[in-house]
């Protein structure tokens, strides 16, 4: 497995990850068996950075069965999802190594930003956690740049995980050259888009209702057509010619940049790893970026 440094002073990471918030729930049912599998196959693979969140539903305590007799061969991350105050962050990280049946973490991050809570409060607290041996490494999850610059004001942190994929590049903007050059290492989540760039689903296809994506816009009606066509062209016009999936083609992608340290990638069972795994190893060339960005300008 490739890897990457987590920041300009951290350690080295897989460039891909597990993201696990599938084995939760949140996308649709996944019977405990079957997700701790998941995670296992995942480690066995060579994604060994495995990360999750307060807010993932059962996810934690999937993960800490899952890695348990595994810890020392796990870069571990997890969140803090709901009260970012100093007593909020305090229990919630307790909560957490519980639910993991660990004494630490690698990275602890704050799940989003929330005005409600003084992020200088916050990021003292992420500190004080890391000067205790909770977690070695502290990082922010979807702060944009001006977020970043004012966190850094208060504790060093080492990642930012926003997302990111052919769809989303929001991040291109400032947040990504902000990352690059103070040296914060970006963990891209939904490199999949949720499953748009899977090319796994037609025009009329339904999730079921405790899937997150039965409620979302992007999955309905002509939107939800118009991303799948998006996903066919990349698929026939990119990804077969060069002999990979169109799933190894977003991961890949991500990748692509320097700048993104881990893409994480999700899974339900244990078959999807074997085709992530072969998203890293290899390059696209230039000229199969500049057709892709040709394709999304001629049909995003």
């Amino acid at each position: 497995m490739e890897k990457r440094q987590l920041s300009k002073n951290g350690p080295m990471v897989p460039v891909l990850g597990f993201g696990a918030w599938p084995i939760g729930g949140g996308m649709g049912n996944v019977d405990e068996k079957t997700a701790i599998a998941t995670v296992q196959a995942a480690i066995e693979g060579g994604i060994t950075l495995i990360d999750t969140a307060q807010y993932y539903r059962t996810s934690e305590e999937i993960v800490g069965k899952a890695i348990k007799g595994r810890r020392d061969n796990v870069f571990l991350a997890t969140k803090v999802s709901f009260d970012y105050s100093k007593q909020g962050i305090m229990k919630a990280m307790e909560d957490s190594l519980r639910k993991l049946q660990v004494d630490y973490v690698d990275l602890y991050q704050i799940h989003g930003w929330n005005p409600k809570y003084p992020i200088e409060e916050s990021m003292a607290t992420m500190a004080e956690l890391q000067r205790q041996g909770k977690t070695h490494y502290i990082g922010v999850s979807n702060f944009n740049k001006d977020q970043m610059q004012r966190a850094l004001q208060t504790a060093w942190f080492h990642s930012n995980q926003p997302r990111y994929n052919m769809l989303d590049r929001e991040i291109e903007g400032e947040d990504l050259p902000f990352a690059k050059e103070t040296g914060i290492g970006i963990l891209a989540h939904s490199p999949l888009a949720k499953g748009l760039l899977t090319g796994r689903y037609t025009p009329g296809h339904r999730f079921p209702p405790d899937d997150e994506r039965s409620r979302s816009p992007r999955f309905q009606g002509e939107t939800f057509t118009r991303y799948l066509a998006v996903a066919e062209r990349l698929k026939k016009e990119i990804a077969q010619p060069r002999g990979v999936t169109l799933v190894q083609l977003a991961v890949a992608w991500t990748l692509r940049d320097p700048g993104v340290t881990v893409c994480l990638v999700g899974a339900k069972n244990p078959e999807q790893l074997v085709e992530h795994v072969g998203a890293q190893g290899w390059q696209l060339s230039e000229e199969d970026v500049t057709r892709i960005d040709e394709i999304l300008l001629d049909t995003v």
